[in-house]
């Protein structure tokens, strides 16, 4: 080994030890505490940009930290390999999305060698390989077979452009989260989970997770949305000489149900359709509703519209007739499609009946004795003291709740309801470049699982697509199948899962990857939950909501013990450049690659590790990277310059040391206990970094080279190596074989 700085060699020959001796390889053993360390994993675009370089960064520190501390560690990597990007890719580059992305992580996989993370690669998976997506499917029909799984026509989120239906989450004011398209509402057939049976579950289960930032289950918590309520029956005036159906509806403010004056629904509700039946303008509104946002978050703020029905609603405690609406702003996919509408205490409905000159009856006041409320230019939202509400009068908001609840529950016209925001989990996609879902369709025996010997449902990869549509739909061969029940001509389901199906259960099956036989084994119970987790906070509710859904799921089918699958998340933040988070549209992102060749791996590290804490944004600095290849360089400078000088056997500390050499030892301990409590609790490693940096320059004045002080020098030395070692693997690797010592760091 040359006596100055060369990353490239030394990374070159230290990474080939650590493949040729498999020192990462994770093997079970119960008689060692375990770690499982996990970063979520990436999908094949092609390239590693520095988001990815910081995340998977931490992970690889924490996990290097934790192997140090004598745990058995696994630390994985794979691919979320499905999905449109790949479809865009083949449209564009005229070659199959399989090609285009197995050729991707072949790519990608050399760039995470090359940065020297500790991964099993033993344990790699792909969610685009039969092998992995064959349990996936095997699982689904298991759901199926529980009644968990059901198949109806609902009204979706649906990208002109992508061709494709979204998920609420994946629509971001109002328009697709990868297309940027405005979306569209439309009904077609959808397969669904049904993730509203594990709902209280999900939200009570938040309490055990201690090692979560508060945000997230904040985020977590809303999103499921727990509220307790009273589901109220306005039956309909007969009309056009047929009974129609009770509107039903939901509210958590049944004090205020005295103040009713209108009933708004959704332009999918059946009522809608019945009136536009014999209406055009009834119609042609309806028809332009389907056009507009529909985010949750865009609804609160577009423009109210509306349109009477010509319907009357009765009330169900005074008999008054009120009149029904469509509004734009009732969404069909919450609750009934259909909400009692309290103009004086519900800004939004105050809003419409100002626009269409509704009448507004208050009937809460702030004041018990009060017998009127001002709501000339708000509504009066807060609970308070029933007035001009008939015997219920007097009575607090709270009060009111349970009376009306019970007078409502013995007429047969309302009953109390524990509801959620969360709705079922809508699992099919329109698109090809996905996982084929296991069903076939019969027109004698209806839905069908596909048997479990006929599994995997292979997804045909050498095709042309154009992207026009998925080419699954007019592909014979992979139609045409027959009823496995009766044999009869039928048909397979061309949608294909949701990718975030994939990613909700990687983090298992990890841990017996190898196992050609059954979905997961008993190694599982060994290394779940994941100790420490890390990933975007914009997965709080994309990702992490479902992983812990389908981990409840694989519990209760018996497939493992844990009832939540992360046990610690760490949330890191974004990379900036010149304040902006990096992108190719932007054209200020940084190549990865081009720092390693020019600086080393290390230094890529050291950087990303040391320019802010992990849950912070980074601001990219080319001055800071530079500093930190200084830093390494002046570290092998200490090591070298000290075996110059250093006698052949250095003799152990003893008790009696001179001032200085006490100071330095003192040095070091405080630095191993601040350095041991950052990177073991607190994750701030980027001011472990700056001890050790201050311990460095602690050896560079000291000048004592007598036995002792070099026992001494020898010693902080040696700690500093192994305390950078998580950080710095690559150097601290060799610096440490460069000290004498023969085993590994």
């Amino acid at each position: 080994m040359q006596n100055s700085y060369n990353p490239q060699e030394i990374e070159r020959l230290v990474q080939n030890y650590w493949e040729e001796n498999h020192a990462f390889k994770a093997v079970e053993d119960s008689e060692q505490e375990k770690f499982y360390c996990l970063a979520m994993f990436p999908y094949p675009s092609g390239r590693l940009h520095m988001g990815h370089v910081r995340n998977y960064t931490i992970g690889d520190v924490i996990s290097r930290y934790q192997r140090m501390q004598g745990k058995n560690v696994l630390q994985p990597m794979g691919w979320d390999a499905f999905g449109l990007p790949a479809e865009n890719a083949a449209i564009k580059n005229k070659v199959p999305p399989a090609k285009w992305t197995y050729e991707n992580i072949d790519y990608m996989r050399a760039q995470l060698k090359r940065l020297g993370f500790a991964y099993d690669w033993s344990r790699e998976l792909a969610t685009c390989h039969p092998k992995y997506y064959r349990w996936e499917q095997w699982f689904f029909t298991k759901l199926f077979e529980k009644g968990l799984v059901y198949k109806k026509k609902a009204t979706v989120n649906w990208d002109p452009v992508d061709q494709t239906v979204l998920a609420n989450e994946q629509v971001i004011d109002g328009c697709g989260w990868r297309s940027g398209a405005v979306v569209e509402r439309k009904e077609i057939e959808q397969w669904f989970l049904k993730i509203t049976a594990y709902a209280e579950e999900l939200l009570k289960d938040l309490e055990k997770l201690d090692g979560w930032p508060e945000q997230v289950k904040v985020m977590q918590h809303n999103w499921v949305g727990r509220s307790e309520g009273v589901e109220i029956s306005f039956t309909i005036e007969k009309d056009h000489g047929e009974d129609q159906d009770a509107i039903k509806v939901y509210t958590t403010r049944p004090d205020t149900l005295m103040g009713v004056t209108y009933v708004a629904i959704a332009a999918e509700h059946k009522l809608a359709t019945f009136a536009a039946e014999c209406s055009k303008e009834i119609a042609e509104f309806i028809a332009c509703c389907k056009q507009t946002k529909v985010s949750e978050a865009e609804i609160s703020t577009v423009e109210k519209l509306g349109i009477d029905t010509s319907l009357l609603a009765i009330h169900p405690i005074t008999g008054e007739k009120i009149p029904v609406w469509i509004a734009n702003f009732v969404l069909a996919g919450y609750g009934s499609g259909a909400v009692m509408s309290v103009p004086a205490h519900d800004q939004r409905d105050w809003e419409f009946a100002k626009k269409y000159n509704l009448p507004i009856k208050p009937v809460i006041a702030e004041d018990k004795n009060a017998s009127k409320v001002d709501v000339s230019k708000n509504a009066f939202v807060e609970k308070g003291w029933l007035f001009n509400s008939a015997h219920f009068n007097g009575l607090s908001s709270q009060q009111a709740f349970e009376k009306i609840a019970e007078q409502l529950e013995s007429q047969g016209k309302g009953n109390k309801q524990v509801n959620y925001r969360l709705r079922d989990w809508g699992v099919s996609r329109q698109r090809y470049w996905g996982c084929p879902i296991p069903m076939i369709h019969c027109e004698k025996c209806g839905s069908v699982a596909v048997p479990e010997q006929d599994l995997p449902v292979l997804l045909p990869e050498n095709i042309d697509f154009d992207g026009a549509s998925s080419p699954l739909n007019n592909l014979a061969e992979f139609i045409n199948v027959n009823c496995p029940t009766c044999a009869a001509p039928a048909k397979r389901e061309t949608d294909t899962f949701d990718t975030f199906f994939e990613s909700s259960w990687y983090f298992a099956r990890y841990c017996s990857v190898d196992n050609n036989e059954m979905m997961l084994d008993e190694r599982v119970n060994y290394w779940m939950p994941v100790d420490q987790y890390i990933g975007g906070i914009e997965h709080a509710v994309l990702h992490l909501l479902y992983a812990r859904f389908f981990n409840k799921l694989m519990r209760d089918q018996g497939l493992y013990e844990c009832d939540e699958p992360f046990a610690n998340l760490l949330t890191q933040g974004m990379v900036l450049k010149d304040g902006a988070k990096m992108s190719k549209s932007k054209g200020n992102t940084v190549d990865p690659e081009e720092l390693i060749k020019k600086y080393g791996a290390d230094t890529v590290r050291l950087f990303v590790m040391f320019a802010a804490p992990p849950e912070h944004t980074l601001e990219w600095s080319d001055t800071a990277v530079e500093g930190s290849y200084r830093f390494i360089n002046k570290l092998w400078r200490l090591v070298e310059d000290y075996i110059e000088s250093k006698p052949n056997n250095v003799p152990s500390i003893s008790a009696d040391l001179n001032e200085g050499q006490s100071a330095l030892r003192r040095k070091l301990h405080e630095t191993i206990n601040k350095v041991t409590d950052d990177m073991g609790r607190r994750h701030t490693f980027n001011t472990a970094i700056a001890a050790n940096m201050e311990l460095a320059n602690e050896l560079q004045s000291f000048e004592d080279m007598s036995e002792q002080g070099k026992a001494v020098y020898q010693e902080a030395l040696q700690g500093i190596i192994l305390m950078l070692a998580p950080i710095l693997p690559h150097v601290c690797h060799v610096l440490w074989q460069r000290l004498g010592n023969e085993k590994a760091i």
